[in-house]
């Protein structure tokens, strides 16, 4: 697969792994709300931030959403460096979709939106980290209005009005679909659109009566389940066309009076409408009433109607579109066009001003209703004025914030304190927001291991074991209820740590130092079950190597053993 290069490459492809672990430390008094909810700001440096996270949230996060600087913007109020030289960006970029990627789910998916600057240019590196075959769709997305000057007298370019969002599924064999989502049309505005283009419209009958419904025949499935088959007399289907004329009526209050009665023929290609053709004994109309195998209404009793001796499914108008007051509007399938977003008011969203980078809420909401459900976890590392962790918040999704400088504070942490306090901006009215729910906030603190890799005197039994845990399994470490020298088990190799007087008594070294004491304490903590391989990391061991090998420990020690990155 090709790759790209560039001055620098060789180091950004070190700088994820060298980039030392930091601590955490929770600013109490800039969250709000309640607290026991899983959503976290953290202000500072994204690569720090995320290799903080990391041993904690790897392979937990369901949807990625990030806005990057797009490296493409000349104005001077601007709250980013987002005129970065080119090489510069790359090695920006690279490292931190890497650790991107350790933490999404199997079946998670990453939405990375930028401009034709350097779109191109992340489509590679995306190809090379994600891999080729994981990559999902490209989406053109309308953000700026077209009429109105071009940016300038000197500017030879046409408008920018379009954005672009990457999607890549973390393993494309695990991601099973997007929800499915639909957009609206006019349908009265499609109907002249495909007359002005010479194509018919196909949707141009009523069934004004189903007439006398009588039990037929009841025959079976393919998997057993029965299916009772329906004849209809005195049936009346007629044209759009005449019922105009015979009621007086226009085009669009036939449509309209009419709606859950139009019509089109189709032919159904399935092993239903076989059986119902060899059953029917050459009835006109006939319906069924059926369980459906699978799908959403496979607890829902169906009914199809089938017309003509070869068994035509009729396909209903109120399936594919809805009564909107005096009109209808289409519902089609989502596709890689997005517009439609309320972009002149979007300096009023969340009540915060953030020029030249904020997104509609509306378009992080069609994200988040693609790639997730409810109480999934959400991530964004470039979060900016804090619209995904906002509309996240509105949706019932859980969600981790990351940002840089100040306004994070200024900008993020009062537009979400306002979020739980009801506020009615954006998404709010069309999900029914309320308001409720909370966060915390974090400051990145100390690094875990000092220049000499040795551990930093003030870290804790709770954030070694996280870093421990992780370096060993790489899977995020579920912090005990209660402290213990056991850490758990993965792969069927457990593990135990002997740290920062964790046995809170007087034995040697405070209880870090393994001995036979020591050792009866952590299969105590372990409740004394069976494992296949113990790891035990301590200060020294008291226990000869011939014993540990009986038992079937490895003793590691600290702090030389432990991986400082």
């Amino acid at each position: 697969m090709p790759i790209l290069n560039w001055l620098g490459r060789d180091d950004a492809l070190k700088t994820a792994t060298n980039t030392p672990y930091r601590l955490l430390e929770e600013v109490p008094e800039l969250g709000y709300g309640d607290k026991t909810k899983e959503n976290m700001i953290i202000q500072g440096d994204n690569l720090e931030a995320l290799k903080a996270l990391l041993p904690f949230y790897a392979g937990q996060v369901k949807c990625i959403y990030i806005d990057p600087p797009y490296n493409s913007c000349k104005a001077e109020d601007i709250l980013y460096d987002d005129n970065i030289e080119h090489s510069q960006w790359l090695s920006i970029m690279y490292p931190r979709l890497e650790l991107l990627y350790e933490f999404l789910r199997e079946d998670g998916t990453i939405f990375v939106q930028l401009d034709d600057d350097e779109i191109a240019y992340m489509k590679i590196i995306l190809d090379e980290i994600f891999g080729r075959n994981n990559f999902i769709n490209q989406v053109s997305v309308k953000m700026k209005q077209s009429s109105g000057a071009s940016g300038g007298g000197e500017d030879k370019r046409l408008k920018k009005n379009i954005e672009y969002i990457l999607i890549y599924a973390k393993n494309m064999n695990a991601f099973t679909s997007f929800n499915p989502l639909t957009e609206e049309q006019d349908l009265f505005e499609l109907i002249e659109e495909m007359r002005e283009d010479g194509k018919s419209w196909k949707y141009t009958r009523v069934m004004v009566s189903l007439g006398n419904r009588e039990f037929f025949k009841e025959i079976q499935d393919g998997t057993g389940k029965p299916i009772k088959i329906y004849k209809h007399s005195n049936v009346i289907m007629k044209n759009i066309s005449d019922l105009m004329k015979e009621e007086n009526l226009s085009e669009e209050d036939c449509y309209i009076k009419y709606f859950d009665r139009i019509f089109r023929d189709t032919n159904a290609q399935s092993s239903i409408r076989t059986r119902v053709q060899e059953a029917n004994e050459g009835y006109e109309f006939v319906s069924i009433d059926y369980y459906p195998i699978s799908g959403k209404n496979k607890d829902k009793l169906t009914t199809l109607y089938y017309k003509g001796l070869k068994c035509d499914l009729l396909a209903w108008l109120s399936d594919v579109a809805i009564k909107k007051k005096n009109s209808i509007v289409k519902l089609e399938k989502l596709g890689t066009y997005w517009d439609g977003f309320p972009l002149n008011n979007l300096t009023k969203e969340g009540n915060v001003r953030f020029p030249n980078g904020k997104k509609p809420e509306s378009l992080i909401n069609r994200v988040l209703e693609l790639a997730t459900n409810k109480d999934d976890l959400v991530l964004d590392s470039f979060l900016g004025s804090g619209t995904t962790a906002a509309v996240a918040h509105k949706m019932g999704r859980r969600y981790i914030g990351v940002e840089m400088g100040n306004h994070a504070i200024t900008h993020c942490v009062p537009r979400l304190k306002a979020v739980i306090d009801g506020e009615r901006s954006g998404i709010s009215k069309s999900v029914n927001w309320q308001g409720g729910g909370g966060f915390r906030f974090y400051k990145l603190g100390e690094q875990i291991f000092d220049a000499d890799g040795c551990i930093n005197e003030n870290i804790s039994f709770e954030n070694l074991s996280a870093h421990i845990w992780f370096t060993e399994t790489k899977t995020p470490f579920n912090k005990p209820t209660e402290k213990s020298t056991y850490l758990g088990t993965c792969d069927n190799v457990s593990y135990a740590l002997l740290y920062n007087g964790i046995l809170r008594d007087k034995r040697v070294d405070g209880g870090n130092v393994l001995t036979n004491k020591t050792l009866n304490v952590i299969l105590d903590d372990m409740k004394h079950q069976p494992y296949e391989k113990l790891v035990i990391y301590g200060e020294s061991s008291r226990i000869s190597p011939a014993r540990l090998k009986t038992l079937h420990i490895e003793f590691k020690q600290t702090p030389y053993d432990i991986k400082a990155r």
